[in-house]
């Protein structure tokens, strides 16, 4: 899964929930939003899943996780 736009949380100031939310509400159908984080993100997982979303993680070093988030068909 290739991304069409990717967020880096970890060059967010305070809590990210608000940048990941409005990115996921400009997501069109068929996009991919590639989520950058220090840590593996599973709260976000339940909140991604309830809002019809799905995705894929991945561990790229021992601090950045990448997370690639679409909608789910």
């Amino acid at each position: 899964m290739t991304a069409d736009t990717v967020l880096d949380v970890r060059e967010v100031e305070g809590e990210p929930f608000g940048d990941i939310v409005a990115a996921l509400d400009e997501l069109d159908e068929g996009a991919t939003l590639e989520l950058v984080n220090s840590f593996e993100p599973e709260p976000l997982y339940d909140v991604l899943t309830t809002r019809g979303f799905e995705y894929e993680s991945e561990r790229v070093t021992a601090d950045e996780w990448r997370v690639r988030i679409r909608h789910a068909d």
